[in-house]
């Protein structure tokens, strides 16, 4: 590991990681505090949390049998390793909606980051603005738009080589250092959805995205549980930060807030009253004309049918997702479905592809099936119950490190170069069990 060998190109050099993480151990005797493999880092989060806490982001659906399609999915397919390829030159970045960015990974949106710190979603807010990546902001955060918003400017302002890639000449309706998109639950108040578009707008989240996988929460056994539904339980405020920092939701319903701790999430965010297709063009038009004409994309998309659908009503992406197995038990794993919904509609709209991502090799697989991009939620959040800001940066530099060392190895040193002949099909491969792997 020769430290004058820095990987020239265009990417940052993310792979330098490791060798700062093997340095601190044999010059210093420091020790990272926690495992970033995911199976180990899964199961020490359970050990920091509440059970509460835990299971937020991490129940499934029924026997969560669409979590395992999720994971089988990826095992099935294979990378093909290519030999005496110069690699010492590497391009990770890429351009998502006008936002040139430095590596295909966005931070997808998880409400009520306050369950994993008391400063919630301000820290991947920041730690996405260190990187440069997207960051996406959920309807069912814990802080305000407008603080979420400040957050990610405060990471973007110190300049580095991540964040330095980042570029956009685009509308910006709040002068956002980096790029930042709004994630909408959608309630039936019309007059608050514009509020709330209004809000995202000006502080800088540039792109909309629609999730249509959750009007409803799907039947969690481990919630039911446990009861585990934190917006009943006193001080009854963590997750209605951005309905009671809405002056529409207020004025309507402020003081049924008061005594309803509930009211905002059973009314805007998980209200149980479907929406069709038929409601989609309004929305589009309405963000369109507060936005300037920005990017809409629905998330939640499992079917070519649903794709072309989506490509119809005039959405500029999707995002394949199963809502990470949480929503529908017994469904297709998102990987599963991605080369057809590709087939279909990938020259036409950008990809984005969530659910089951856990290490670089996940998200190679994932583009070179066909997806531009992939969002990453709960591995974020696991590290900030650990460390807070710094345990959350420490595992996305670990993925961007995994990354950017496995398109070395593997001999692929470009995205152009990251497509379906990287890949072998195996349709009986089955993962072992976990924890069959080296450990401590």
């Amino acid at each position: 590991m020769d430290p004058y060998n820095k990987p020239k190109g265009p990417s940052p050099s993310y792979s330098l990681y490791q060798r700062e993480v093997f340095r601190e151990g044999g010059e210093h005797g420091k020790l990272p505090s926690f495992s970033v493999h995911p199976e180990e880092l899964a199961e020490s989060t359970k050990k920091k949390l509440s059970d509460r806490a835990y299971f937020y982001a991490n129940s499934n659906a029924g026997l969560g049998w669409t979590d395992r399609a999720n994971r089988e999915a990826f095992y099935k397919w294979r990378i093909i390793p290519r030999m005496l390829v110069d690699t010492n030159t590497r391009d990770l970045t890429t351009n998502i909606f006008g936002h040139r960015i430095p590596a295909p990974i966005l931070f997808a949106p998880i409400g009520i980051n306050k369950l994993y710190g008391p400063q919630g979603e301000l820290i991947p807010a920041k730690i996405a603005g260190e990187l440069g990546l997207p960051y996406c902001l959920s309807t069912a955060g814990s802080q305000p738009i407008e603080d979420v918003a400040a957050a990610n400017d405060l990471g973007a302002s110190v300049k580095n080589e991540s964040n330095s890639v980042h570029s956009y000449d685009g509308p910006n309706g709040g002068n956002a250092n980096s790029p930042r998109f709004f994630q909408l639950y959608m309630g039936h108040d019309d007059e608050i959805t514009i509020s709330l578009l209004e809000r995202a707008w000006k502080s800088g989240f540039d792109v909309l995205m629609l999730t249509v996988d959750t009007w409803q929460l799907g039947w969690r056994p481990t919630d039911i549980n446990i009861a585990n539904y934190v917006f009943y339980y006193p001080p009854g405020t963590v997750g209605s930060e951005i309905g009671a920092s809405d002056p529409v939701f207020m004025r309507k319903h402020g003081e049924e807030l008061k005594g309803d701790s509930g009211k905002w999430i059973d009314s805007s965010v998980w209200h149980g009253k479907a929406h069709t297709w038929d409601k989609i063009p309004w929305l589009i038009k309405e963000w369109k004309k507060i936005s300037g004409g920005r990017p809409f994309l629905i998330k939640g998309i499992q079917s070519a049918e649903d794709a072309l659908q989506a490509l119809e009503v005039g959405c500029e992406g999707i995002v394949v997702t199963n809502h990470a197995g949480r929503q529908v038990d017994g469904a297709v794993g998102s990987l599963e479905v991605l080369p057809e919904i590709v087939e279909a509609v990938g020259d036409k709209m950008t990809i984005l592809f969530d659910s089951g991502i856990r290490t670089g090799a996940d998200i190679f697989k994932a583009l070179a099936v066909g997806a531009h991009a992939v969002m990453v939620g709960r591995l974020y959040v696991w590290g900030m119950a650990h460390e807070g800001e710094a345990g959350c940066r420490h595992v996305m530099k670990s993925l961007l490190a995994d990354l950017d060392i496995l398109m070395t190895v593997a001999g692929y040193p470009v995205l152009r170069d990251v497509n379906r002949k990287a890949l072998k099909y195996n349709p009986h491969g089955v993962p072992p069990p976990k924890g069959d792997h080296a450990r401590l």
